[in-house]
C-alpha cells in the first residue's frame, strides 16, 4: 500500500476524527523586541464557531497568521487535523480558509477572475472550476457584480468577496479577521446564518471580532486573550452561567430604586439618553423573577433587557482585573 506524502515528501499523517479541528500550544512570536505572542494556547474544534476576544494589541492577528501557516512561530506547535503546518504545508493550507480584515491584492481584477485565481491556486480540477466560483458568487451575493474590478466595490461588498475567497476550496477550517466590518445590517445577519451553517456542516469556524454582540449570536465558545497570553476559554453556555448585566428603566426611577433596594439587589445608574439601572443578573430565570416582581409591585417598567452579551461581560471582567 502506497503511504500518502505531503508536497514535500513527509509522510502525511492519518486524518482522524478532529480533521476540521486546529490548535496551537504554547505558541510564541516576536518581532524584534516586541513579544506579540507569549506561550499562548488555542483550540477550535471541529463543527464549532469558536470566537477570538481580545482589545487592540493582544496578539489575535499575529495568532490567526501562524494558525493559517503564514506566519511561523518562534516556538510551541500548532496542529490541523493532526498535521504541522511546518512539516505538511500544503496539507494544512489546502484545508485552510484564510479571510484577512481587508481584501488586499488583486484590486484591478473582476470578482469572477478573483475567484477564478484562487481556485487554480487550491488546484480544483479544471473542468469545475467556472461552476465553483458562479455558486460562490452566488452564495455571497456578488453575482450582479461578477465582472466588476474589485476596486469599484464597497467595503462590504469586499468583504463578502474575501469571504467567497476564503471558500472557494471548501475547506475544514475557516479563520475570519473581523469578517462583519462594513457590513451592512442585512449582510451582519446573513454572515451569522452562513458562519453557523458551516459548522453545522464539521468545519472549525475561527471569527476574530470586536463586535461582541454578534460573536454572542454566533459563537459556541471562545478564547480571550490579552498581551500576547491566553487568559480564558469558555463555552458559551459558562459565560452565560456567570451572569450577566440588565439595564432596567422605569417610568418612576425612585420607584424603581426602592423596590430594587427592598430586593436587596445592588445597582448603578448609567447614564444616557435614557437613564437606567444597571444590575447584575445570574441567568434568565433570575431576570424573569425581578420583572414578575417589580410588575407586581406596581413599578411602571418603560424598559427591561440585557445591557451586555454573556461574551462582553466575561471580557469586561477580565479588563476589571487587568486593571
Amino acid at each position: 500500500m502506497a503511504i500518502r506524502q505531503d508536497a514535500a515528501g513527509h509522510p502525511a499523517q492519518p486524518v482522524s476524527g478532529n480533521s476540521g479541528s486546529i490548535t496551537a500550544t504554547a505558541v510564541s512570536r516576536s518581532f524584534g523586541r516586541v513579544h506579540a505572542v507569549e506561550h499562548m494556547d488555542f483550540h477550535a474544534p471541529a463543527g464549532k464557531v469558536t470566537a477570538l476576544i481580545g482589545p487592540n494589541g493582544a496578539g489575535k492577528t499575529t495568532l490567526l497568521l501562524m494558525l493559517a501557516s503564514l506566519l511561523a512561530p518562534d516556538s510551541g506547535t500548532i496542529s490541523v487535523g493532526g498535521l504541522d503546518p511546518v512539516h505538511h504545508r500544503a496539507e494544512v493550507r489546502s484545508r485552510i480558509g484564510w479571510m484577512p480584515d481587508t481584501l488586499g491584492v488583486w484590486e484591478s481584477l473582476t470578482a469572477r477572475e478573483i475567484l477564478t485565481q484562487m481556485a487554480r491556486f487550491y488546484r480544483l480540477p479544471s473542468a469545475g472550476i467556472g461552476q465553483r466560483v458562479s455558486m460562490m458568487l452566488d452564495r455571497v451575493r456578488l453575482s450582479d457584480l461578477a465582472d466588476q474590478p474589485a476596486r469599484v466595490l464597497s467595503r462590504g461588498q469586499q468583504q463578502r468577496l474575501s469571504l467567497g475567497r476564503a471558500l472557494i476550496h471548501d475547506p475544514s477550517v475557516l479563520l475570519l479577521d473581523e469578517p462583519a466590518s462594513g457590513l451592512d445590517p442585512g449582510s451582519r445577519v446573513e454572515l451569522r446564518t452562513m458562519l453557523r451553517q458551516l459548522a453545522a456542516a464539521g468545519k472549525a469556524v475561527v471569527v476574530s471580532s470586536h463586535v461582541l454582540s454578534e460573536l454572542d449570536e454566533i459563537a459556541d465558545g471562545a478564547v480571550f486573550v490579552n498581551q500576547g497570553r491566553t487568559v480564558r476559554q469558555q463555552t458559551t453556555e459558562e459565560a452565560a452561567a456567570s451572569g450577566r448585566r440588565y439595564a432596567v428603566s422605569a417610568t418612576d426611577s425612585e420607584a424603581l430604586a426602592a423596590k430594587l433596594t427592598e430586593l436587596g439587589l445592588a445597582f448603578r445608574v448609567e447614564d444616557g439618553r435614557r437613564p437606567a439601572f444597571s444590575l447584575l443578573l445570574l441567568n434568565d430565570d433570575d431576570a424573569a423573577r425581578l420583572l414578575r416582581d417589580l410588575v407586581l409591585a406596581g413599578v411602571g417598567v418603560s424598559s427591561f433587557a440585557p445591557a451586555s452579551g454573556a461574551l462582553e461581560e466575561t471580557y469586561m471582567n477580565l479588563e476589571g482585573e487587568r486593571r
